[in-house]
C-alpha cells in the first residue's frame, strides 16, 4: 500500500472531493469536501478530527492545545481506544486507551458512492511493536463514511489461534455552545459507573444527563441512541450505535482542564464526549477467525 504522501495522493485522491496533504505537525491527513459534508481524517490514529455537514456548523471539537505529534494522541475529534480503555490494569507503563490512537493506519481504499457518500477504509495489523504490550494477532479495519451522517465502523478480526478479549471506544468529542446548558437524552433508566465517586454503580433515573461538575460516567448495558441537546447552538446531535453495550459521558470541568497539558484551561465549556464503547464488563471476546464490529452514526438535527 502507498505510504509516501505523494503516492497516497496520486493513488487515492478523488479530484475535487478527496486529497491527501501534510496537516498539523506534518502528519498525513485526508481532506474530504463534497456537496454533502466536509471532513478531515488523520492517518495517525485513524483519527477523524473534523466533520461538518453541508450548510451546517462543525460537529466535532478539537483542543487548540492538542499535540499533533507521531508519538502522542490527538486531543479531540474521534480517537479510537483499543485494545484497552483508560489506564491498563496492572501495567502503568502501557499507553492510556491502548496503542491504536498512536499508530499510523494504512489507507486501503477511498471511493465515492452513487449518492455522494465518501468512504475511506483504514487498516491496522499486529506487529512487533504491538506485541510488546499486547500479545495477540489481530487485524482492524475502520470505515469512515462521510455524508449527511458521519458513520464510523470498527471491525476487529482475530488472526490468531486462541480467543482474546479487548475493550474499544469511539471517543467522540462534540462541540457545544455551553456544556452547562446542554443535556443528553437516551440514557434514562440505565445504570452508570461513576468514576468521580469511587466507581460506584448508580441509577440514571428518568432525567437527562446534565453537566454541572467534572463528569466521567460509564453507562452500562445500553445500546440506545443518545441525543445531545444544545440550546445555545440551536441544534441536536444524534449518536446512534450498533455492536456497543456501553456509553461513556465525559467533561473535565475546571480543575482537570487546567491539569492537562494538551487541553486549554478555558475550553471545557465548549465540549462534551459521548463515547460509543465496549468497556469493563462489556469488553468483547473474539474467537479465532471471527470478527467483531462496532459502529456509530452521528447526525445533526
Amino acid at each position: 500500500m502507498p505510504t509516501d504522501l505523494a503516492e497516497l495522493d496520486n493513488h487515492f485522491s478523488i479530484p475535487g472531493v478527496v486529497r491527501f496533504d501534510a496537516g498539523k505537525g506534518g502528519l498525513t491527513r485526508a481532506l474530504i469536501t463534497s456537496p454533502l459534508a466536509e471532513a478531515e481524517v488523520y492517518l495517525h490514529g485513524a483519527h477523524v478530527t473534523a466533520y461538518r455537514p453541508a450548510k451546517g456548523e462543525p460537529v466535532l471539537w478539537v483542543s487548540g492545545k492538542s499535540w499533533f505529534e507521531a508519538n502522542k494522541p490527538i486531543r479531540g475529534g474521534v480517537p479510537i481506544c483499543f485494545p484497552w480503555f483508560g489506564a491498563r490494569a496492572g501495567d502503568a507503563t502501557s499507553p492510556a486507551h491502548g496503542f491504536a490512537r498512536l499508530k499510523d493506519w494504512a489507507v486501503e481504499t477511498v471511493h465515492q458512492t452513487a449518492d455522494g457518500v465518501v468512504e475511506i477504509i483504514l487498516s491496522l495489523a499486529a506487529d512487533e511493536q504491538t506485541h510488546k504490550t499486547w500479545p495477540h494477532d489481530f487485524s482492524a479495519r475502520y470505515h469512515v463514511r462521510v455524508g449527511k451522517v458521519l458513520e464510523l465502523v470498527l471491525r476487529v478480526r482475530n488472526e490468531g489461534r486462541e480467543a482474546f478479549d479487548f475493550e474499544e471506544a469511539l471517543h467522540a468529542y462534540f462541540t457545544v455552545g455551553d456544556v452547562r446548558k446542554a443535556s443528553v437524552t437516551g440514557l434514562e433508566g440505565t445504570t452508570y459507573i461513576d468514576k468521580m465517586d469511587g466507581m460506584k454503580h448508580k441509577p440514571q433515573g428518568a432525567d437527562a444527563v446534565v453537566i454541572a461538575a467534572e463528569t466521567d460516567r460509564v453507562h452500562t448495558q445500553t445500546r440506545a441512541t443518545c441525543v445531545l441537546h444544545d440550546p445555545v447552538l440551536g441544534r441536536t446531535i444524534q449518536v446512534a450505535k450498533g455492536g456497543s453495550d456501553s456509553t461513556v459521558v465525559w467533561n473535565p470541568w475546571i480543575a482537570k482542564s487546567k491539569a492537562m497539558a494538551d487541553f486549554g484551561a478555558d475550553e471545557w465549556p465548549g465540549m462534551i464526549c459521548i463515547e460509543t464503547c465496549n468497556v469493563g464488563d462489556q469488553r468483547v471476546t473474539v474467537a479465532p477467525g471471527e470478527t467483531a464490529e462496532m459502529r456509530a452514526a452521528i447526525g445533526v438535527g
